[in-house]
């Protein structure tokens, strides 16, 4: 491991939009809103600290600048720039589906 406060490691956190994906069927946007409430809702109860979810959450509500501050803030490390995959300080893993952390390129615009 090298120091925290290391060029390296900062470089590694650099976080970015997930890459366009289609859903396996094309979705509303009320479907999407529940599919994402649904993960918020149960991912704490597979392990991990009930923070660092919270954190991820408004992580990925946010605009990619904010979204940086607060995993930074948080002490999240980033395995997967697109947020997919990340840590805590603990080893604990968060996995994050893409529905997440954007829109599908196939979004039914109608509800």
């Amino acid at each position: 491991m090298g120091c925290a406060g290391s060029k390296e490691s900062e470089a590694a956190k650099q976080i970015r939009k997930p890459k366009p994906w289609k859903h396996s069927e094309p979705i509303t946007r009320d479907q999407l809103v529940r599919l994402r409430d649904e993960f918020w809702d149960t991912a704490p109860h597979y392990g991990g600290r009930k923070e660092i979810w919270d954190a991820l959450r408004a992580a990925a509500e946010s605009d990619i600048n904010l979204a940086q501050a607060i995993v930074d803030s948080a002490g999240v490390i980033v395995q997967a720039p697109d947020l997919t995959v990340c840590y805590d300080e603990r080893g604990a893993k968060y996995e994050l589906p893409k529905y997440v952390l954007s829109e599908p390129t196939n979004l039914n615009r109608e509800s």
